[in-house]
């Protein structure tokens, strides 16, 4: 445990005031964010944080006094745990967590239409070759599912040989696979205003 700190996570059917309500709450704690995720899902909210308290809580209590606070009353649930630090570490196959993983962060997009199974088969590859997914959006429109993961690929796996392996995993399933270096994803996808 570092201090004080806890992670948060906060799950509700979405409206607005919702951050305001968490980052209300953690101010009348006298808290700090110090990190923080939101992300809507088919009208669903949900948020996770990293915050710092001047006084110690069991998580369950925690989570209790979260909940009654003013403005997060009602459906939400919240979850409360100690925060565990996460350093940097290499796995055997020479893969690294951490910070200095940036370099080896990459961009999967796959599309195609919609059938049961692949968020499965795109990760159960990723999970064999030991590459961690660091962020996954998946979405169905219509009959089409689009699906763009950030992935961290350790330095000595070959990334033409996973490209490939996905692109043909992709035409098993009908799907138009493209993984890109972070770099070159942002650069191709930034919109410019000249």
């Amino acid at each position: 445990m570092n201090g004080n700190r806890y992670v948060l996570s906060v799950m509700s059917s979405d409206h607005p005031g919702i951050v305001a309500g968490v980052s209300t709450a953690v101010d009348k704690l006298k808290g700090n964010i110090v990190s923080c995720s939101q992300t809507v899902l088919d009208g669903y909210f949900t948020f996770i944080a990293v915050v710092d308290l001047p006084k110690n809580y069991e998580p369950v209590e925690l989570a209790g006094t979260l909940q009654q606070t003013d403005g997060l009353s009602g459906s939400f649930q919240v979850i409360a745990d100690y925060y565990k630090p996460q350093h940097e570490r290499t796995l055997p196959n020479g893969s690294v967590t951490g910070s200095s993983a940036v370099d080896n962060m990459f961009i999967i997009t796959a599309f195609g239409k919609d059938r049961p199974g692949i968020v499965k088969e795109f990760s159960r590859y990723l999970a064999g070759h030991d590459i961690n997914i660091t962020d996954l959006y998946g979405g169905r429109k219509d009959d089409d599912f689009v699906l763009i993961g950030q992935l961290v690929i350790p330095e000595n796996i070959n990334i033409r040989s996973v490209q490939d392996d996905l692109e043909e995993t992709g035409k098993e399933y009908g799907f138009t696979v493209k993984v890109q270096h972070n770099n070159i994803f942002t650069a191709t996808n930034q919109v410019r205003i000249v």
